[in-house]
């Protein structure tokens, strides 16, 4: 009988009970890890003291690379490497400072047995809470158990209270009595039947979304598998970036200026410099516009009833930031796009459903909200924000917790004050966005919201629903947050009913937030009524939060 030489496999030494092992993920993108490592260091010393006071010493289980000089965990292979070394029952901290690609630390979760505690820092200066947010959702989506904190300086009594409970018992219970299920037979009559009407239809008529590359910036739980989607009547178009960037090579220079021509007419604002380099110029921008006729096109001949850009890696370092064409693609009054051989206009007073980085919940989520909208009468413009930040604001008729919702551009103008003339093009931040490229940016109108969110749990979909409020700040308060975060992106100052700041972290499975206005407190009753018929025909398990 033969005898092979069997591969050995070397188990980790254990850690003490005393001991906790901290790792960081990182981005991908080696600038974006070096300007934000000095947030990250100031927030583990802090981390370690206070676990420090709990007897608890906290070790790193990756050291500082002194030639990319930063010490995130900055590929999956890096991060598959770094838990071999881990021990597998061992106390384990993902500490997050900063936007961090989830799957670079997923691999070793997923088989990890100790009890694990995602934290970040209560900071806007980087996305950290965006991305603790987002490695909740994917972990949530693994079925890998896990317990969350976050805090400011990691010495209020929250805080030390959760991470005593999770010494204690490897476990963070939050409050969740703000989340009620839907109770089948309770919706008003005429609302249930007009969202059940609109969940046959696509179960009947069938739905395609078109999809450019998955799985944008590690985001795992962005990515519904078909098996969740075709039962509902929907099918996946898996187009490429290179396409794209194809199809945008077919634009002719004279479509492009058109198109920033009308953008000009309607009032929005550009912020231009000379230096290509590191300021806005017009060049860019009409790359951006080719992209946006590019896409429409794209949507038309595969047939698409949304689509989704994921504008990373590869297309980043092609072309201009995606964010001004996806806020256009989602606003009904747009720059007309006409088909390039039989001079058609393409999906003419309609906008052009976009989900922004490819976060096919949301997508799913934008276009169930784009047929309850449109059926009801309502403008049906709708977008997603990063959970980005908030604070307690008191002043102006307002004293209430105001969110910071923010993404990288990707606003339809009709959500912006004034829309159009309310609206300006900065530059992207090169840090993040290596070829320039403008924002569609602006304050978010106040108004009455309905917020959302689709996310997978327990092997099912499940989504949120809640209502909410855009609110008007003063001027030099909306600056301060702005320049808090990312005063190049848009920004909504939102209020949610009836869910504290700890509930919201707590519950919701994604570092994005669907948005959508109504035109009354009642209309947005209404329209979440048909909202959540339509969803739960569909086969999603509904969850109202603060209503």
């Amino acid at each position: 009988m033969p005898e092979y030489k069997l591969p050995e496999i070397n188990e980790p030494v254990s850690v003490p009970d005393n001991v906790a092992i901290l790792v960081a993920s990182g981005d991908l993108r080696l600038s974006a890890n070096q300007d934000c490592w000095p947030a990250q260091q100031e927030m583990e010393k802090k981390l370690s003291d206070a676990f420090a006071q709990e007897g608890i010493t906290i070790q790193r289980g990756h050291a500082f690379d002194s030639v990319e000089k930063h010490g995130f965990i900055s590929t999956q292979r890096m991060g598959m490497d770094i838990f071999q070394h881990i021990p597998r029952d061992a106390k384990v901290i993902v500490a997050t400072a900063v936007w961090q690609y989830s799957y670079h630390v997923l691999a070793g979760l997923r088989d990890h047995k100790g009890p694990i505690l995602t934290v970040a820092n209560w900071e806007g200066q980087w996305p950290g809470l965006v991305g603790l947010l987002n490695l909740n959702a994917s972990l949530t989506k693994m079925g890998v158990p896990y317990s969350t904190m976050w805090s400011k300086n990691f010495d209020d009594d929250y805080f030390l209270t959760g991470i005593r409970q999770w010494l204690k018992e490897g476990r963070i219970t939050h409050d969740a009595s703000h989340v009620r299920d839907l109770i089948p037979g309770s919706l008003p009559k005429n609302e249930a039947g007009l969202g059940e009407a609109l969940a046959r239809q696509i179960k009947a008529e069938k739905v395609i979304m078109g999809v450019f590359d998955e799985g944008c910036m590690g985001m795992y739980n962005a990515i519904i598998d078909d098996e969740y989607l075709n039962p509902m009547g929907i099918y996946k178009e898996r187009l490429s970036q290179s396409a794209l960037v194809a199809e945008m090579r077919r634009v002719k220079d004279d479509e492009a200026r058109v198109a920033f021509g009308w953008l000009k007419e309607k009032g929005m604002r550009f912020e231009f410099g000379k230096n290509p380099a590191t300021e806005l110029v017009a060049a860019q921008v009409l790359e951006q516009m080719k992209m946006y006729i590019a896409a429409v096109r794209m949507a038309h001949f595969f047939g698409c009833d949304l689509i989704g850009i994921q504008y990373q890696q590869g297309l980043k370092d092609m072309v201009p930031a995606s964010d001004l064409v996806e806020g256009l693609l989602n606003n009904v009054d747009r720059p007309p796009v006409y088909h390039s051989k039989t001079g058609q206009e393409l999906f003419a007073g309609q906008p052009v459903v976009h989900f922004n980085e490819v976060d096919e919940g949301a997508g799913l989520d934008a276009l169930v909200t784009n047929r309850v909208w449109t059926a009801l009468g309502f403008d049906p413009e709708t977008t997603l924000h990063d959970i980005r930040y908030g604070e307690h604001y008191q002043g102006n008729g307002i004293d209430d917790f105001v969110w910071v919702f923010e993404i990288s551009g990707a606003v339809p103008p009709a959500h912006i004050l004034g829309g159009y003339k309310g609206a300006v093009s900065k530059q992207q931040d090169r840090m993040f966005f290596p070829m320039g490229g403008g924002t569609l940016s602006g304050v978010c109108k106040p108004g009455e919201i309905v917020w959302s969110r689709i996310f997978i749990m327990d092997g099912k979909l499940h989504a949120d629903l809640g209502r909410g409020a855009s609110v008007e700040l003063p001027e030099e308060e909306t600056l301060r947050r702005l320049k808090a975060t990312t005063e190049q992106w848009p920004i909504m100052h939102g209020v949610l009913y009836g869910v504290s700041r700890d509930q919201m972290m707590a519950r919701n499975k994604s570092n994005h937030l669907n948005v959508v206005y109504a035109p009354s407190a009642e209309d947005a009753d209404r329209a979440l009524a048909v909202k959540a018929a339509m969803l739960s025909e569909m086969g999603i398990e509904v969850h109202f939060c603060g209503v």
